[in-house]
Protein backbone atom coordinates (compact mmCIF):
# COMPACT_ATOMS: atom_id res chain seq x y z
CA UNK A 1 0.00 0.00 0.00
CA UNK A 2 1.34 3.29 -1.14
CA UNK A 3 1.50 6.41 1.08
CA UNK A 4 -1.52 8.39 -0.59
CA UNK A 5 -3.66 5.09 0.06
CA UNK A 6 -2.58 5.17 3.73
CA UNK A 7 -3.33 8.75 4.31
CA UNK A 8 -6.95 8.35 2.42
CA UNK A 9 -7.32 5.27 5.11
CA UNK A 10 -6.13 7.82 7.97
CA UNK A 11 -8.57 10.28 6.52
CA UNK A 12 -11.48 7.91 6.41
CA UNK A 13 -10.94 6.45 9.62
CA UNK A 14 -11.16 10.29 10.79
CA UNK A 15 -14.14 11.31 9.83
CA UNK A 16 -15.87 8.09 10.68
CA UNK A 17 -14.75 8.79 14.39
CA UNK A 18 -15.65 12.01 13.86
CA UNK A 19 -19.51 11.39 12.49
CA UNK A 20 -20.00 9.11 15.07
CA UNK A 21 -19.11 11.05 17.62
CA UNK A 22 -20.88 13.74 16.89
CA UNK A 23 -23.86 11.62 16.14
CA UNK A 24 -23.45 10.63 19.75
CA UNK A 25 -22.56 13.50 21.86
CA UNK A 26 -25.34 15.53 23.72
CA UNK A 27 -22.65 18.82 22.60
CA UNK A 28 -20.87 18.44 20.20
CA UNK A 29 -18.60 21.36 21.13
CA UNK A 30 -16.92 18.94 23.42
CA UNK A 31 -15.79 16.71 20.65
CA UNK A 32 -11.77 16.88 21.51
CA UNK A 33 -9.51 16.32 18.82
CA UNK A 34 -8.21 13.54 21.49
CA UNK A 35 -11.23 11.88 21.66
CA UNK A 36 -11.35 11.89 17.70
CA UNK A 37 -8.22 10.63 17.24
CA UNK A 38 -8.68 7.74 20.11
CA UNK A 39 -11.85 6.53 18.18
CA UNK A 40 -9.94 6.09 14.86
CA UNK A 41 -7.42 4.59 16.74
CA UNK A 42 -4.03 7.76 14.86
CA UNK A 43 -2.35 10.13 17.02
CA UNK A 44 -4.05 13.06 17.44
CA UNK A 45 -1.35 15.20 15.43
CA UNK A 46 -3.24 13.12 12.53
CA UNK A 47 -5.99 15.81 12.71
CA UNK A 48 -3.83 18.61 11.24
CA UNK A 49 -1.26 16.67 8.92
CA UNK A 50 -4.55 15.21 7.31
CA UNK A 51 -7.29 18.29 7.86
CA UNK A 52 -5.25 21.11 9.39
CA UNK A 53 -7.46 21.59 12.10
CA UNK A 54 -10.24 19.93 14.38
CA UNK A 55 -12.62 22.45 12.75
CA UNK A 56 -11.82 21.42 9.40
CA UNK A 57 -12.42 17.72 9.56
CA UNK A 58 -15.95 18.09 11.58
CA UNK A 59 -16.23 20.29 8.53
CA UNK A 60 -15.24 17.97 5.91
CA UNK A 61 -17.08 15.22 7.56
CA UNK A 62 -20.58 17.64 7.34
CA UNK A 63 -19.53 17.89 3.59
CA UNK A 64 -19.42 14.24 2.92
CA UNK A 65 -22.80 13.79 4.75
CA UNK A 66 -24.13 16.58 3.34
CA UNK A 67 -23.27 15.88 -0.34
CA UNK A 68 -24.74 12.69 0.05
CA UNK A 69 -28.09 14.20 1.20
CA UNK A 70 -28.09 17.05 -1.42
CA UNK A 71 -27.29 14.40 -4.41
CA UNK A 72 -30.78 13.13 -3.88
CA UNK A 73 -33.52 13.04 -6.51
CA UNK A 74 -34.99 15.89 -4.89
CA UNK A 75 -32.31 18.32 -5.97
CA UNK A 76 -31.41 16.53 -9.37
CA UNK A 77 -34.98 17.29 -10.10
CA UNK A 78 -35.38 20.84 -9.18
CA UNK A 79 -31.81 21.45 -11.40
CA UNK A 80 -32.94 19.75 -14.26
CA UNK A 81 -36.26 21.77 -14.30
CA UNK A 82 -37.34 25.08 -16.15
CA UNK A 83 -37.58 27.02 -13.03
CA UNK A 84 -36.48 30.63 -12.98
CA UNK A 85 -33.37 31.03 -10.80
CA UNK A 86 -34.52 32.85 -8.28
CA UNK A 87 -37.30 29.76 -7.59
CA UNK A 88 -34.53 26.90 -7.66
CA UNK A 89 -32.78 29.20 -4.94
CA UNK A 90 -35.88 28.78 -2.95
CA UNK A 91 -35.87 25.32 -3.38
CA UNK A 92 -32.40 24.24 -3.06
CA UNK A 93 -32.33 26.27 -0.17
CA UNK A 94 -34.89 25.10 1.54
CA UNK A 95 -33.39 21.45 0.85
CA UNK A 96 -30.18 22.81 2.85
CA UNK A 97 -31.49 24.43 5.72
CA UNK A 98 -33.50 21.29 5.89
CA UNK A 99 -30.18 19.59 6.47
CA UNK A 100 -28.49 22.29 8.84
CA UNK A 101 -31.54 21.53 10.53
CA UNK A 102 -31.92 18.09 10.72
CA UNK A 103 -28.02 18.17 11.06
CA UNK A 104 -27.75 20.89 14.08
CA UNK A 105 -25.14 19.09 15.45
CA UNK A 106 -22.39 19.38 12.79
CA UNK A 107 -24.33 23.22 12.15
CA UNK A 108 -23.76 24.39 15.34
CA UNK A 109 -19.82 23.00 15.27
CA UNK A 110 -19.43 24.25 12.04
CA UNK A 111 -21.10 27.57 12.02
CA UNK A 112 -17.72 29.79 12.95
CA UNK A 113 -15.26 28.06 10.71
CA UNK A 114 -18.04 28.88 7.49
CA UNK A 115 -18.46 32.52 8.73
CA UNK A 116 -15.47 33.39 10.15
CA UNK A 117 -12.56 31.52 8.53
CA UNK A 118 -13.83 30.13 4.92
CA UNK A 119 -12.14 31.28 1.58
CA UNK A 120 -14.63 33.62 0.41
CA UNK A 121 -12.81 33.18 -2.81
CA UNK A 122 -13.88 29.63 -3.60
CA UNK A 123 -17.15 29.47 -5.80
CA UNK A 124 -20.47 29.08 -3.95
CA UNK A 125 -23.14 27.04 -5.42
CA UNK A 126 -25.19 29.82 -5.35
CA UNK A 127 -23.60 31.86 -7.57
CA UNK A 128 -24.96 30.40 -10.80
CA UNK A 129 -28.42 31.09 -10.48
CA UNK A 130 -27.68 34.18 -8.52
CA UNK A 131 -26.27 35.61 -12.12
CA UNK A 132 -28.57 34.00 -14.32
CA UNK A 133 -31.57 35.62 -12.26
CA UNK A 134 -29.68 39.08 -12.66
CA UNK A 135 -28.71 38.49 -16.24
CA UNK A 136 -25.97 40.60 -16.86
CA UNK A 137 -27.42 43.50 -14.29
CA UNK A 138 -25.16 43.16 -11.71
CA UNK A 139 -21.38 42.07 -11.98
CA UNK A 140 -19.86 38.95 -10.92
CA UNK A 141 -18.29 40.76 -7.76
CA UNK A 142 -22.26 41.39 -6.84
CA UNK A 143 -23.10 37.93 -7.90
CA UNK A 144 -20.84 36.36 -5.67
CA UNK A 145 -21.55 38.92 -3.21
CA UNK A 146 -24.97 38.43 -2.68
CA UNK A 147 -24.90 34.35 -2.71
CA UNK A 148 -22.05 34.42 0.28
CA UNK A 149 -24.73 36.66 1.85
CA UNK A 150 -27.80 34.04 1.24
CA UNK A 151 -25.68 31.07 2.61
CA UNK A 152 -23.82 32.69 5.83
CA UNK A 153 -26.98 34.48 6.91
CA UNK A 154 -28.97 31.45 6.85
CA UNK A 155 -26.17 29.99 8.58
CA UNK A 156 -26.24 31.97 11.00
CA UNK A 157 -30.34 32.04 11.39
CA UNK A 158 -30.14 28.24 11.46
CA UNK A 159 -27.45 28.16 14.24
CA UNK A 160 -29.79 30.69 16.42
CA UNK A 161 -32.81 28.82 15.52
CA UNK A 162 -34.31 28.61 19.51
CA UNK A 163 -33.37 32.57 19.83
CA UNK A 164 -35.50 33.08 16.27
CA UNK A 165 -38.18 31.36 17.38
CA UNK A 166 -38.09 32.66 21.23
CA UNK A 167 -37.66 36.30 19.90
CA UNK A 168 -39.62 36.28 16.95
CA UNK A 169 -41.86 33.74 16.75
CA UNK A 170 -40.31 31.50 13.84
CA UNK A 171 -39.99 28.11 14.47
CA UNK A 172 -37.49 26.88 11.60
CA UNK A 173 -37.86 23.10 12.63
CA UNK A 174 -41.13 23.67 11.03
CA UNK A 175 -41.00 23.16 7.48
CA UNK A 176 -43.52 25.55 6.56
CA UNK A 177 -41.93 28.16 8.30
CA UNK A 178 -38.82 27.43 7.12
CA UNK A 179 -39.56 27.35 3.56
CA UNK A 180 -41.63 30.69 4.30
CA UNK A 181 -38.39 32.07 6.18
CA UNK A 182 -36.15 31.08 3.22
CA UNK A 183 -38.31 32.14 0.60
CA UNK A 184 -38.43 35.83 2.23
CA UNK A 185 -34.55 35.72 2.50
CA UNK A 186 -34.05 34.67 -1.42
CA UNK A 187 -37.08 37.31 -1.90
CA UNK A 188 -35.23 40.19 -0.02
CA UNK A 189 -31.33 39.60 -1.48
CA UNK A 190 -33.20 39.38 -5.45
CA UNK A 191 -36.14 41.19 -4.86
CA UNK A 192 -39.49 40.55 -4.63
CA UNK A 193 -42.28 39.83 -2.76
Amino acid sequence: MNKDEKLQITKDKLMEATLHLMENMEDPMKVTSREIASKAQVQPAMINYCFGSRENLIYATFQKEYLAFVQEDEVKEILSSNLPPKEILKKIHFIVARCLIQNYKFTRAITGLVLFQRDLGKGSFSFQYVKAHYQGKKTDKECKLIAYELSTMMQLMIYRKDDIRNDFGIDLENEKELKKYVDMRVDLLLGGN
